[in-house]
């Protein structure tokens, strides 16, 4: 079972940064989309549909209510329900940290989706490298819980995820780091506290 993520990405105008990213008029699937905010910021301000992707049952009925479509599934069982390139645009936004199968959920991603968008807590901003080297682990905005109680199952860096991307053979179109709403890209690995990543299916897959 996937555990709610801590919330990283919350704030309007971290929802709209990552918004911008995608293409207008999209059809759209957001893999673990909470209470179907962006999603909903999507419909309205840029014309796309789709669906969320939602475990937990509160979550379930606030996008209900906000007018979103949305499937209840535990994502740990893989996305075998949506055909090859059925969306323009898959998301993952706070889920990277709680999945096991990383690897397996982006291959996925490529395959239902032209286009794949993930933003995660980027562990080696600058504050959380001051609370490690202090002994402790950090409690930030965007990693708000305490170690014995975090939802989080692993954590990682804006640099590790490009490494898994390049040995994955994902085709990165955009990269860059997210602070109070602001896009960092400029040293990003020390002084973002999310990392953004908008990628393409495997360049294997596309030559094939």
């Amino acid at each position: 079972m996937v555990a709610t993520a801590e919330v990283a990405v919350s704030d309007r105008s971290d929802l709209e940064v990552i918004g911008s990213l995608v293409p207008r008029g999209s059809r759209v699937l957001d893999l673990g989309c909470g209470d179907g905010a962006l999603l909903q910021w999507l419909q309205r301000e840029k014309g796309c549909s789709g669906y969320g992707v939602e475990l937990a049952d509160a979550n379930v009925l606030q996008c209900v209510q906000r007018g979103v479509d949305v499937v209840q599934l535990d994502l740990e069982e893989g996305l075998a329900l949506f055909d090859d390139q059925s969306f323009d645009v898959v998301l993952q936004i706070d889920t990277l940290q709680a999945i096991r199968h990383t690897e397996r959920m982006l291959r996925e991603t490529a395959r239902v989706g032209r286009i794949g968008i993930v933003a995660f807590p980027n562990f080696a901003h600058w504050p959380n490298r001051l609370k490690v080297a202090g002994g402790r682990m950090p409690v930030t905005r965007a990693l708000p819980y305490e170690w014995h109680d975090t939802p989080n199952i692993r954590v990682g860096t804006f640099a590790d995820f490009g490494v898994l991307a390049q040995r994955m053979g994902l085709h990165v179109t955009d990269a860059f780091g997210l602070h109070q709403g602001r896009a960092v890209r400029v040293a990003p690995n020390w002084r973002a506290s999310v990392a953004v990543y908008r990628f393409e299916q495997p360049t294997t897959s596309r030559s094939s």
